[in-house]
């Protein structure tokens, strides 16, 4: 099992992508972990469906999402997380393929394995296991123990992929895609625009940078209920809205109907 289970953004206040993410998806904070305060930040998480979408926000000097903030120039995506069955063996497959593990999370029901962003393109990439999560359903130790009945699927369903994004030189997508295809132990489907790789329940696409921002998170795809709710509500905010998609928080949201 490999799933999309939670993407993480970073920002350099929370209040304000707060609200407009409640605002504009119609989506419920379930939870904020205090233990993100040892690496200088504040959270919170908002369940998407079964996923869960987090924003960071640095609360100190010297943080690594600060500097994140700093070289990709503002708020953007941040972290693609993903929940297996498997951890240990897919560490220990990580390690054998010489990619750097910068922080490991632990806890009674949870085991996480951060990779070093150097080693996966820019975008930091994380692999977990929580103790009775088999189910799509199943707890989720980042998002606390009782996210259930935040759960608001008025206008949007569920997270159906993200769109990572490389270098701008010819060929970099599919590199990038060969490599996390590599670490994933997942086909790696490379294509005229850059390559694809398909997860338990989502998709994982690698495009060239397309924003002069550099390599990173650019994009998450979302099936929705109601486009027309999100993209007035975008609008009245003053964030960039297009025919497909809306941009919040630096991050390109993509716009796919109920079917």
């Amino acid at each position: 099992m490999l799933r999309l289970r939670q993407i993480c953004l970073v920002a350099r206040e929370l209040a304000p992508v707060e609200d407009a993410l409640c605002e504009v998806f119609g989506l419920e904070v379930c939870h904020r972990d205090p233990a993100v305060g040892a690496y200088g930040l504040e959270n919170i998480l908002l369940p998407i469906g079964d996923n869960f979408l987090e924003v960071v926000a640095p609360v100190r000097a010297g943080t690594a999402a600060g500097r994140y903030l700093d070289r990709r120039g503002g708020d953007g995506g941040y972290i693609v997380i993903l929940q297996c069955d498997d951890p240990w063996e897919r560490r220990r497959r990580i390690a054998a393929l010489g990619v750097r593990i910068v922080n490991t999370i632990e806890w009674d029901d949870f085991f996480g394995t951060q990779l070093h962003p150097a080693d996966t393109g820019g975008t930091m990439l994380e692999v977990d296991w929580n103790r009775g999560g088999a189910a799509a359903d199943g707890p989720w130790h980042p998002a606390g123990a009782h996210w259930r009945p935040h759960v608001r699927r008025e206008r949007v369903l569920e997270m159906t992929g993200a769109e990572v994004q490389s270098a701008s030189a010819a060929g970099e997508p599919e590199t990038l895609c060969r490599r996390w295809g590599r670490i994933l132990h997942r086909p790696a489907r490379i294509n005229r625009d850059g390559g694809r790789i398909a997860l338990d329940n989502a998709e994982l696409r690698f495009r060239r940078d397309s924003d002069e921002r550099g390599e990173g998170l650019r994009a998450v795809d979302l099936r929705v209920r109601d486009i027309q709710a999100i993209r007035a509500a975008a609008e009245a905010l003053h964030l960039p809205v297009d025919a497909t998609g809306v941009v919040v928080c630096g991050t390109r949201f993509n716009l796919r109907a109920e079917t």
